[in-house]
């Protein structure tokens, strides 16, 4: 099978859209006898039902030779899809086709059989119908089974008794089935009062018994229910999807996408359908072509989509083996490798396969704003309310004019007719703070070719592409927009690779060209004053001015070297290079925003992943930034990047870090970087602790600013001071004394330990806090004069924030009778240190680097791989096996991916330069990696 192209609209390997027979049962992905052969099964059950008694036996037959049919018949339509793994319409056709051939068996067996009525009366008329999606014949594996039984009136015991065997066949089945009993006139009454069942009779098919029944519903839903009510039910239905997207998390480029209830899923396409059907009584989408609310090329797009995502769907019933919406990171390897997407180009299939995905999500999404907008036109749908538009209002320039309160083109020649326009209509959008009316989207979309090398280097062009981002106080709704009609790729070729493209990890929420969206409008929230409290320095900067321009085109073009094999800021650095010049930028600001594209990760990894207590980790930064101009742009890019990632990533503890890293490079930029020495910082240590403990007494505060090394007084803060004082005042040689508190300034809790000093301490602690589901961020550790180990560790829970004050107890006890030795970690652990089901596809390669430049006491050893809960204790294990001393070790998450940075020391208190211990040392390392993570998948 050829592997889909995940960079065009749609995989090359779908089926090319039929037309308006798509809905059509009867194309199904296999002949009918081999889903269900219904002559055979009913013969197969009348002759074993002529040779047994009694109602339970009888019903015990049927539902022996139903169960066989249906898993035969399953099977056959799977081995069918796993050949033709695109065609999902006949599938899910052929799935109906089957649950038909069930029900319809079912309810003719209960007649003739089970509960016999040769000469029903009136009242004693039943009719079944499927309703909801299978209604519509749209069938996944493992979807439910929505029935209607209706009567003509009240049920009739002999109905109750039809229903009730029926009901108990299919439970015996293992079918889920959803069912009510009604009359028509409760369907009417319970459809005026609930737009959920109102839309469920919308679909209902019928499937046996009484046809009257059929008819009089079909004709009082439509009369009595459904006619002049299409605006009510439109904004119950638009309603209803708001609420449906904003539960979903409201973006159409989350990671792992709900299919059926996610922004761009089947749920907004079937929404589309029932109003069509509602509103102008279509049976198929493709009606509405011939009424001129979707073009050809439109429904060939609402076609593609739906086969697309009705595909994903049943191969997420069929992986799980039962009902999953949740495109969760597991479900998207198993469903790309069933599709046919391979691994190429540096990149995954499973990414590939989650970039059409999200292509296609953005095309439903186009395609609901251009239905919706063509109801209004034709007055059944309210138009968008004009209260927050008489604020704003301005009148539009010449070539534009306004439609039911859109952005509209005056004269679609004359627009084409100067190309520069396809840009200007977002600027006028912006000016006027009108949203653009589909029609002119339409028109853009169709004429993307005309965005040419001249256009891109036209001096108005590049002019009001800038502004776009820097005039008008929301650049992110014109860059969105832009991005989903395709201009942004047009006018930009370098950012097409990127689009819709996902980072198949767990820590980026959006796809490349959301995130960079996202960083821009933090960028903008920033400049408009609305994030003073949270991001004081970055606010601060902004007032102050930097050079604007270069700090949005960098943010713009700071991931747009990903997917490449290459490493993306090298990647980008040099796309930068080439697209600067053409956007018209001063030659030294090409220069500085292609220094911000290659170094965009700088200041983050050095706040997240090196301690910034030691002061070469300081002057190692402010020789790399060179100036405070320098400085200042990375800060706000890296603010901005962090908190584009997603919801919740963005947090005290990392304000903390980039706020401290930044102030102490601007002081040392300032003042000299001869200023960072440890003498200079120990000495004012000393005297704030002295200020701190002004009622100790003088040989009491002696004997405390005399016990501890160097490192000790620059490595930790004045609170980490004055708390290990009051640990160690009086200690006993056999005593432990602990300090949990929470620390709101970092997100963390800070956990401090003073106790007699031994080898593997740190390791020890490190289990202990694993065991109570602890994750460390930070941690310190020294040994003092007189053999006593103070050891602080910053931790969080498992949702990243401080533990709950009634939760420090139990951590409290867990830790001591760890360090007694009453619990042994590296028993205790091994069934907590289990990786998660869904977070088992991604793969993290392990790096393990020696740095003896980074500091100028200690050996810096970096760890990125694969995280898992024992991981820390595994390390640190290790290290302490091979009589390597830690002081402090930093880590820093990112999803699936850690980096734990120690800084140690030989058993000689040196750094290691020996190359051969330093390679003995990471084969072990490397051991204790690949074994943990084994023993994490096992299970």
């Amino acid at each position: 099978m050829t592997p889909p192209d995940a960079v065009s609209a749609a995989p090359v390997s779908e089926p090319a859209p039929s037309d308006d027979t798509h809905r059509v049962p009867g194309d199904l992905i296999r002949p009918v006898r081999e889903i269900f052969d219904r002559t055979a099964v009913r013969r197969d059950i009348e002759r074993d039902l002529a040779e047994t008694e009694g109602a339970a036996e009888q019903r015990a037959a049927v539902v022996r030779h139903l169960k066989a049919a249906l898993a035969a018949g399953r099977e056959s339509i799977a081995a069918a899809f796993a050949e033709r793994p695109f065609d999902a319409r006949p599938t899910v056709s052929a799935y109906s086709y089957l649950t038909d051939s069930v029900v319809t068996c079912v309810f003719d067996i209960a007649l003739t059989h089970l509960h016999p009525n040769p000469n029903p009366t009136e009242g004693e008329q039943i009719a079944v119908f499927a309703v909801g999606g299978y209604g519509r014949g749209e069938m996944a594996p493992f979807s439910d089974v929505d029935l209607l039984f209706l009567t003509p009136w009240k049920l009739t015991p002999w109905a109750e008794s039809v229903i009730e065997t029926m009901l108990y066949i299919f439970w015996d089945l293992h079918l889920k089935v959803g069912h009510s009993s009604r009359t028509v006139k409760e369907c009417l009454r319970m459809g005026r009062e609930d737009y959920t069942i109102r839309t469920a009779l919308l679909e209902h098919r019928f499937l046996a018994g009484h046809p009257a029944l059929e008819d009089e519903l079909r004709e009082r839903l439509w009369n009595e229910l459904f006619s002049g009510t299409g605006q009510d039910f439109i904004e119950a239905k638009l309603a209803e999807r708001a609420e449906r997207h904003r539960k979903q998390g409201g973006q159409r480029y989350v990671v792992e996408p709900n299919v059926k209830e996610g922004k761009g899923g089947l749920r907004d396409l079937q929404t589309l359908f029932w109003i069509a059907k509602y509103i102008n009584r279509v049976q198929d989408v493709g009606e509405l072509v011939e009424r001129g609310l979707f073009t050809r090329d439109e429904f060939d797009a609402f076609v593609k989509a739906e086969s697309f995502l009705l595909a994903t769907r049943c191969h997420m019933h069929l992986a799980a083996g039962r009902p999953v919406d949740q495109l969760t990171f597991d479900m998207q390897i198993e469903v790309a490798e069933r599709m046919g997407f391979e691994d190429r180009g540096g990149r995954r299939g499973v990414e590939h396969f989650m970039q059409t995905y999200f292509r296609h999500a953005t095309r439903v999404g186009e395609l609901t704003r251009i239905f919706l907008t063509a109801l209004e036109a034709d007055h059944v749908k309210q138009a968008p309310s004009l209260q927050r538009l008489f604020r704003r209002r301005r009148r539009v320039r010449k070539g534009f004019k306004v439609d039911q309160n859109r952005l509209n083109v005056a004269d679609p020649k004359a627009f084409l007719d100067d190309k520069l326009n396809l840009l200007r209509i977002f600027e006028e959008a912006l000016r006027t703070g009108y949203f653009i009316h589909p029609e002119a989207m339409r028109l853009i979309a169709a004429n993307l070719d005309v965005i040419d090398d001249g256009m891109r280097r036209d001096p108005e062009a590049v002019r009001i592409f800038l502004d776009l981002m820097l005039r008008h106080g929301n650049p992110e709704r014109a860059l969105r927009r832009m991005n989903e009609i395709g201009v942004l790729a047009a006018f930009l070729p370098e950012f097409e690779p990127v689009v819709a493209m996902m980072q198949f990890n767990m820590y980026h929420h959006y796809t490349v060209d959301e995130h960079t969206i996202q960083c821009i409008s933090t960028l903008a929230e920033i400049e408009r004053g609305e994030l003073v409290e949270e991001l004081p320095i970055a606010s601060r900067i902004l007032t102050e001015g930097v050079n604007r321009k270069v700090l949005y085109v960098a943010l713009l073009l700071h991931d747009i070297g990903k997917g490449r094999n290459e490493d993306h800021s090298v990647v980008g650095a040099r796309i930068a290079r080439k697209v600067c010049p053409r956007l018209r930028l001063r030659s030294s600001d090409c220069d500085t925003v292609e220094w911000l594209v290659r170094y965009h990760l700088l200041m983050s990894d050095m706040a997240q992943k090196r301690d910034l207590s030691d002061p070469r980790t300081v002057r190692d930064f402010a020789k790399a930034v060179k100036t405070k101009k320098r400085l200042d742009l990375l800060t706000v890019l890296t603010v901005c990047d962090i908190r584009g990632v997603g919801p919740g990533t963005w947090n005290n503890w990392k304000a903390q870090l980039i706020r401290s890293l930044y102030n102490e490079t601007a002081a040392a930029l300032e003042t000299g970087l001869e200023d960072l020495n440890r003498e200079t910082r120990g000495a004012e240590a000393k005297r704030a602790l002295r200020d701190s403990l002004a009622g100790w007494d003088r040989a009491s505060l002696r004997h405390e600013t005399n016990r501890h090394y160097p490192p000790y007084w620059q490595g930790l803060g004045t609170a980490e001071h004055v708390t290990f004082a009051n640990l160690l005042r009086d200690i006993s040689a056999d005593e432990i004394r602990i300090d949990l508190m929470p620390d709101e300034g970092r997100d963390a809790t800070r956990a401090c330990f003073a106790l007699s000093d031994h080898p593997g301490i740190f390791s020890r602690l490190a289990g202990a806090l694993a065991l109570v589901g602890a994750n460390v961020v930070d941690a310190r550790t020294y040994t003092s004069k007189d053999g006593y180990a103070t050891a602080v560790f910053w931790v969080q829970d498992h949702e990243g924030a401080p533990y709950e004050e009634s939760r420090l107890p139990r951590l409290r006890q867990m830790i001591e009778r760890t360090l007694r030795g009453e619990v042994v970690a590296r028993d205790a652990l091994a069934p907590k240190d289990k990786i998660k089901k869904r977070e088992r596809g991604f793969r993290v390669p392990t790096s393990i680097a020696f740095d003896n430049e980074g500091s100028e006491i200690y050996t810096i050893i970096e760890v990125d791989t694969r995280d898992r809960p024992g991981l820390l204790y595994d390390l640190t294990r290790t290290l302490a096996n091979n009589n390597v001393s830690i002081a402090s070790a930093v880590i820093a998450t990112y999803g699936a991916q850690v980096v734990d940075t120690f800084y140690v020391k030989d058993m000689f208190g040196l750094k290691i330069h020996s190359a051969p211990k330093r390679e003995a040392l990471e084969k072990k390392l490397r051991e204790a990696i690949a074994k943990g993570g084994e023993r994490a998948l096992d299970g």
